[in-house]
């Protein structure tokens, strides 16, 4: 009866001393003789030229990979020469024609890497103006070109992609508190002229809010910025509708004079539309322009909602 041996490498499954093949699998299970150092150890993996030769056209489709968001194309291996390679003898020749299509990669690399430099130092002195700290992504930048002047090309792309990631994140923070704090002072100066009294000065507004932006506290700042716009809107909820009726009688009036008022009528429609809709300061733009195109003027000449007496006289058609 033969005796068992170890399991199969392949699958684990139970082999018979006698059995050239795994019952199974059907994977060999005598891979011939090993060859061994003096000292009975096996002998390191050798690197043939042409084993060589495809990795580091791996390593070139690697660099064309994380320079891609460059918009730099690394420089590859040219087809013909890699099939030149596989059919001819000559493996170490095309290693060092390989070398130097690898020297002409980390050029287009490097190049690519102190222009996109250029181009974050200068986003990075736009955040420092409104304190956003910017010192460790201009040390890893440092570390991005050292990393490619030396031949480190995976290495600096990899870290470049992570500073270029870190800066948009605190634009894009940036960007939305200041588009929020400029849309919150465009409706304050829209109530204002249209006399909905806003719940704080606009120009006071725009110049704390404005220091706040630089001060470089962002989340406190979105908190505020949130906060008064809903006051803002409780406040808009109700005034709107009245100065939106009080508007519409007097272009029934202006139309019962003979006045032609179809324009200012669809206009006033939009606004409402919009407000109702959920766009508080497309409504508000649009009810402005209203104002000032029909010249509606309230006491003390202040834009407020529309009065019997006044005249549609500088109002275009």
């Amino acid at each position: 009866m033969a005796v068992d041996r170890s399991p199969c490498a392949q699958c684990g499954s139970t082999l018979a001393a006698d059995s050239d093949t795994c019952p199974v699998c059907g994977a060999a299970t005598d891979p011939g003789p090993v060859a061994t150092l003096d000292d009975g150890s096996s002998p390191p993996e050798s690197r043939t030229p042409e084993g060589e030769l495809a990795r580091r056209q791996a390593r070139l489709r690697q660099w064309q990979d994380q320079a891609e968001p460059l918009g730099v194309r690394v420089a590859q291996f040219p087809a013909w020469a890699e099939a030149a390679a596989e059919s001819g003898p000559e493996a170490d020749g095309w290693l060092e024609v390989m070398r130097g299509v690898e020297r002409l990669a980390q050029r287009n690399v490097v190049a690519a890497l102190e222009q996109w430099e250029r181009q974050t130092k200068s986003r990075l002195s736009r955040l420092e103006a409104y304190s956003v700290d910017g010192r460790l992504e201009r040390d890893q930048m440092d570390d991005v070109l050292h990393s490619a002047r030396t031949g480190e090309l995976s290495q600096a792309l990899t870290t470049y992609q992570q500073v270029d990631r870190v800066v948009a994140l605190k634009e894009r923070h940036l960007d939305q508190a200041r588009d929020e704090l400029e849309r919150l002072v465009s409706l304050f100066r829209d109530m204002q002229a249209l006399g909905l009294d806003p719940p704080v000065d606009p120009a006071e507004l725009a110049d704390d809010l404005e220091r706040e932006l630089r001060s470089g506290r962002l989340a406190p700042l979105k908190q505020q910025l949130r906060a008064l716009r809903l006051q803002a809107m409780n406040r808009l909820k109700e005034a709107v509708p009245g100065y939106i009726s009080r508007y519409g009688e007097f272009l029934v009036r202006e139309r019962s004079e003979g006045t032609a008022v179809e324009v200012e009528a669809a206009e006033l429609a939009r606004g409402a539309k919009a407000f109702v809709e959920g766009h508080p300061e497309e409504a508000l733009r649009r009810l402005r322009i209203l104002a000032q195109v029909h010249s509606v003027r309230g006491d003390g000449g202040s834009p407020a909602a529309p009065r019997a007496d006044v005249t549609g006289a500088s109002r275009t058609t």
